[in-house]
């Protein structure tokens, strides 16, 4: 066992934004042992899961890897990617394995161990469980789940924990493709198959997981460096003018301290109350005192579910003149009530944002005077098919400026309304899963992989 582990972080979200250069080749000089980065969310919502596709374009995301992989050989050391291409799924996970091959041959890298595994669940597995009887909880409120949520879920991602990433170092893997995975997963997994504790390793995980949003001034995708001992975690920021702080770690923790998963793919809950913070040197913080504390009983594995609810356009609309933003609410529901005249009341979704009330986006409560001089409005259309889906729309649009408002006299206020083209989106889809479904073996949903580059 090593008494320190260093980990370098690129980025937090890696693909989603390219990483910037200099903070990373600044990272790569103080020798990790390990260069890793997370590359999923479900903040980008549940489109890309839905549909199976990148939130980014491929090439930010080759930009990402092809750095992370030329420095990773080049040391000799492991590189390890979790929730491949932002979703984890399983096309995901098998795009980042072809490039990680074609960057191989591009670079001449030589021979190296390439693993992976795998993290769709299919709908008769979880239908079976259902019709034995057993219940798959709702988490953050969520009901438990019907069999008919189910039916309406296109694509299902489990959310690993440490174990596959374990078992891939254990067989000797040189650079690891996750699919979908708790985001400290990857950076806890070889700190605790060194013999470090879960209460750092966890906590290793938490402050490294948004890479360089744990220091200051705020910068994204800039790298941080993340140092592990028996005694304490270090973090340390790459960028020079930016600095790892107590305030900006404790910030980041704080911001972090609640998982809605973490307990289920860790086994346990990342206690952070405890911990304390000193600024160990300019750039560099230290933490002590996490606590992980294990949650007896049966293995819970979360689960992530999307389906499509239609076909959706897109609609823009500013407003100035005075009076028709004063009685904004009043025209959203004469353009609403000229969409039900045509197509009644269900079967479709119109939705309205507006953008300006006083500085307030979506207002939720009436504002009683608007003092915004502009007001922009979003309406979305989603139909089952795409001309209706248009056709909803830009009557929800367009009837934006012919609502009938009192007190106008002729022709009032046109000149004032600026009116967008209505254009095309992508489909619509609803998240129609976040819930736990109980397993025997926390390795159940998770496939490993293993073969040979070069």
């Amino acid at each position: 066992m090593k008494k320190e582990l260093k980990f370098l972080c690129p980025n937090g979200h890696l693909g989603f934004a390219p990483t910037k250069e200099g903070s990373f080749y600044l990272g790569v000089k103080e020798n990790p042992d390990y260069i890793l980065c997370d590359s999923g969310s479900d903040d980008i919502g549940p489109g890309p899961l839905g549909a199976d596709i990148c939130a980014s374009p491929k090439e930010w995301q080759i930009h990402d890897l092809e750095l992370m992989l030329v420095e990773a050989r080049k040391a000799g050391v492991p590189m390890i990617i979790g929730s491949a291409g932002d979703t984890g799924t399983n096309s995901r996970v098998d795009m980042y394995v072809d490039i990680i091959k074609e960057l191989a041959q591009k670079h001449h890298l030589g021979k190296f161990k390439l693993g992976y595994f795998y993290s769709e669940v299919d709908k008769t597995y979880l239908r079976a469980k259902m019709e034995q009887g057993e219940v798959l909880e709702g988490l953050d409120g969520r009901k438990n789940l019907t069999f008919e949520e189910l039916e309406k879920s296109d694509r299902i991602v489990a959310v690993a924990g440490v174990h596959p990433y374990i078992k891939l170092l254990e067989m000797g893997a040189d650079v690891i493709i996750g699919g979908r995975s708790s985001d400290c997963a990857i950076f806890a997994a070889p700190a605790i198959l060194s013999g470090f504790s879960e209460d750092l390793s966890y906590y290793l995980g938490k402050v490294l997981e948004c890479a360089s949003f744990n220091a200051e001034p705020y910068g994204g995708k800039e790298s941080v460096l993340g140092t592990i001992t028996e005694e304490d975690v270090k973090v340390k920021a790459m960028h020079p003018e930016q600095r790892c702080t107590v305030a900006s770690v404790a910030g980041h923790a704080m911001y972090e301290r609640t998982n809605p998963f973490f307990e289920y793919v860790a086994g346990g809950a990342l206690n952070m109350t405890n911990c304390h913070y000193e600024q160990y040197d300019e750039k560099t913080c230290r933490i002590t005192g996490p606590k992980f504390e294990p949650i007896e009983g049966k293995i819970k594995v979360k689960l992530e579910g999307s389906g499509k609810v239609g076909e959706r356009y897109v609609g823009i609309a500013g407003i100035r003149d005075p009076y028709t933003i004063k009685n904004i609410d009043k025209v959203i529901e004469w353009a609403r009530n000229q969409v039900e005249e045509k197509y009644g009341k269900t079967g479709y979704e119109l939705h309205y944002n507006v953008f300006g009330k006083n500085g307030v986006m979506g207002q939720l409560e009436p504002v009683k005077e608007i003092k915004s001089h502009e007001l922009g409005i979003i309406v979305q259309g989603v139909a089952p098919t795409k001309e209706m889906a248009e056709e909803i729309t830009m009557i929800g649009t367009r009837q934006l400026f012919y609502a009938r408002l009192p007190e106008v006299k002729g022709t009032a206020g046109g000149a004032a309304f600026m009116l967008d083209e209505v254009l095309p989106a992508t489909p619509g889809y609803i998240w129609t899963m976040n819930h736990t479904v109980t397993v025997d073996d926390p390795m159940e949903l998770f496939p490993v992989h293993m073969v040979e580059v070069g």
